[in-house]
């Protein structure tokens, strides 16, 4: 798919059509997610996939609304972040005012290539930011060197959702000459 047309196709998936997604298809998605660029190479993202079973589980640690929508959706990743790894130089020491913020910035860059990659092969994405952070890590056993940015979820989309509203370049941009 053409990169102009998959940014303005892009859409929140809340509705899947009840399909397998494969393990490589998976494994496809989140390579195009690793090639996304971050501080000094740092690559500080890291992903627990669920699958079958273990996709049941972590579904049941959503919100009510957030279990709706995701139903059928055979494929749930949780990105995180590793802390203390992007915005610094190897003496530790942050080299920006954003301190592990710029973490989010790397993985944020990774969700969208998540995104995009999916919508290329068919798939579609929802990125969630209310869930049971404390159940998804003891589940997962997840380290507290890292921290649980969002869910997403993977699957065919149902539905394809009109686009929404956008502010304006003009709303958005400051130029000056």
């Amino acid at each position: 798919m053409e990169l102009s047309k998959a940014i303005e196709n892009r859409r929140s998936i809340r509705k899947y059509k009840d399909l397998p997604v494969t393990e490589e298809q998976v494994r496809e998605i989140l390579t195009a997610a690793s090639l996304a660029p971050s501080w000094t190479n740092s690559q500080p993202s890291r992903y627990y996939v669920a699958m079958g079973d273990a996709r049941d589980a972590v579904a049941a640690m959503l919100p009510q609304f957030n279990q709706n929508n995701v139903i059928n959706a055979p494929v749930l990743i949780v990105p995180t972040v590793v802390r203390g790894t992007s915005g610094y130089g190897k003496d530790g020491v942050a080299r920006t005012h954003l301190d592990d913020g710029f973490l989010h910035f790397d993985n944020g860059l990774r969700v969208e290539n998540i995104c995009l990659k999916a919508l290329d092969m068919g798939l579609g994405s929802l990125i969630m930011g209310l869930y049971d952070e404390k159940a998804i890590r003891e589940y997962f056993e997840i380290p507290d060197t890292q921290e649980i940015v969002c869910v997403l979820s993977i699957g065919y989309p149902d539905i394809q959702p009109d686009a929404r509203p956008r502010l304006s370049v003009d709303e958005i941009a400051v130029f000056k000459k």
